[in-house]
């Protein structure tokens, strides 16, 4: 039994030292935030950029060059899915770098 006990307590130390449980509560919320922000790329920027797309659906979007068919339209999507989800971190990492700048002071 003692074995046992001395297993969980070991455990419970890694979730404690390795911070887990913080970093799993991070990742949902970034999995969340992701979502948040593709729905805001798809349903609200795209739309608006759509009408200065030939043919007028930026999902579809593409670029012919002879026999290849490059799809631009879904890689702009993600381009700035990225540059806003690239921005969110930044921005929340700097705020927590000069937080701790000041804890440190």
């Amino acid at each position: 039994m003692d074995n046992k006990k001395g297993m969980i307590g070991e455990f419970l130390e890694f979730l404690n030292e390795y911070k887990v449980v913080a970093l799993a509560i991070a990742f949902i919320v970034g999995v969340a935030a992701t979502a948040l922000i593709k729905s805001l790329v798809d349903n609200v920027i795209m739309p608006i950029i759509t009408p200065f797309i030939p043919g007028g659906a930026w999902q579809t979007a593409t670029f012919s060059i002879g026999p290849i068919v490059i799809g631009w339209g879904a890689f702009l999507g993600q381009i700035i899915n990225f540059v806003i989800i690239a921005f969110v971190v930044f921005f929340v990492a700097k705020k927590v770098l000069k937080e701790e700048k000041v804890g440190k002071k």
